[in-house]
Order: structure tokens, then sequence, then C-alpha cells
């Protein structure tokens, strides 16, 4: 079987939240987010091992919080980029020494309401031949492609079918060999921008299909202020609902 490796990325600050911590590190349900995060992989029985990337100057909070949670999946707490792709590239080193057919899931850690069933679909897909895959759940709203107009105005350009949208989620799942190819080419171009795995995949392996997977509404990512009291509803929700179980 593949050695399946998740790592949880925390590398950015989270200025969109506004306040003195990281958004990884907010309390949410009397823990921080991160922990969270950290306990659904530990859970999942799909992941083998968990590593998990943070602003620098939070790493020793973080160790702390995984030898407090006991999250024995855990074998490396290190350093992430500013960047996602900074991040990225740093997990796939720390994978290094993994064989191309081992897989790499890559979370948000400011998702930490994922499901086992979702964490557990990735890795399924992937068993089952995909060479990359995302989580994605329907778009309930009509989304559109603007371009400027007068005096700095925004108009409608396209209305694109709402059928074929989806919103995308973590974990983002990889056979190892797929997404070494793809940022080999990637960090070669200078040009690049991303924020998405599986974007880059799909825009430089373009042979590459990119299967995706549900989510569901509650993968929630924490980025805005207000987002965690969300996050606490929904906790309060699933709790509620598994006592009437």
């Amino acid at each position: 079987m593949p050695h399946v490796t998740a790592a949880i990325l925390a590398g950015g600050v989270g200025a969109r939240m506004g306040g003195p911590l990281p958004k990884q590190l907010l309390p949410l349900a009397g823990r921080p987010i991160i922990e969270h995060s950290i306990a659904a992989f530990q859970a999942a029985p799909e992941v083998d091992e968990i590593a998990v990337f943070m602003v620098p100057e939070h790493l020793p909070e973080v160790e702390r919080i995984v030898k407090d949670s006991g999250a024995g999946k855990v074998s490396a707490v290190l350093p992430g980029g500013a960047t996602r792709t900074q991040s990225s590239t740093a997990a796939l080193r720390a994978v290094a020494g993994r064989g191309d057919g081992d897989l790499l899931l890559i979370h948000d850690a400011v998702r930490p309401l994922v499901a086992g069933a979702t964490i557990g679909a990735v890795v399924e897909a992937l068993l089952a031949g995909a060479g990359a895959v995302g989580v994605a759940v329907p778009s309930s709203d009509t989304v559109v492609r603007v371009a400027a107009g007068l005096g700095g105005t925004e108009t409608v350009a396209e209305v694109p079918p709402r059928s074929e949208l989806r919103r995308m989620q973590t974990p983002q799942g990889f056979r190892l060999g797929v997404l070494r190819r793809a940022y080999d080419l990637a960090l070669a171009d200078p040009a690049l921008v991303a924020t998405d795995d599986c974007g880059v995949v799909l825009r430089y392996l373009p042979g590459e299909p990119v299967r995706i997977v549900a989510g569901t509404e509650s993968n929630i990512k924490v980025t805005h202020p207000g987002d965690v009291e969300v996050a606490e509803a929904l906790l309060r929700r699933d709790a509620d609902a598994g006592r009437e179980g």
C-alpha cells in the first residue's frame, strides 16, 4: 500500500482576520483552530503520517499544541512559506524520501471541520488510479467573470453555467510523482502565480485529469472576522446531532 502523508499548511499570517495571532491559532471551541485540523487527520485511518507547516515565529506554539494533543502521527513541525507555493514546495521537500507512488494530501490548516469521510474519499480516489484529486461543492450562487469598466467600475463579462461550477476545498490529494512533475515545471516558470495545487497540475500537466470528489458545506475556511463564530455554530450543530443519534 502507498504511504499516505498529510501536509497541513499554516504558513500564512491571516492578515484579513485583523488580530494579533495567526488565524490558525485562534480558539475554536476551546482549542486552537489548527488543533482541530490536526485531529481530523490523526483520526483518519487512511493517513499514516502528518507534517505541519507553520509561520516560523510560531513554531514553538504549534510544537506544544501537537505534544499536548497527543497527535502521534505528526512526524514534523516545519517552517511554512509566505505563499501557498512556498508552503507546498516545503511539503514536497519534506517527503523527498518517499516514492513517486506514495500519496500526499495537502490541507489548509484553517479548514478545521474537514470530515473523515472527505479525507477517505480523496485517498480512495487516488488508490483507484487518480493522479490528482480535488474536493469541491456545487456553487449555490451565480458566479460571473468581470471586466474593468469606465472610471474604475466593473462590468459583467461572462456568466458561466452554474451547473459547471464548483467551489474548491481541501484536502487535495496527489500521487507524489504527479505533483513533483507539475512543480518542477511550475517553478521554472517566471510567471508562476498559484494559490491551488490542483491548479498547478491542471496548468502544467494538462494531460493529467484532476478528479473531483464531493466535499461538505461545513468544511469552511476560516478567513474573515465572523468565520470563527460560524465554525462554532457548525460544531454545536454536529455535537447536537451526535447526541440525538
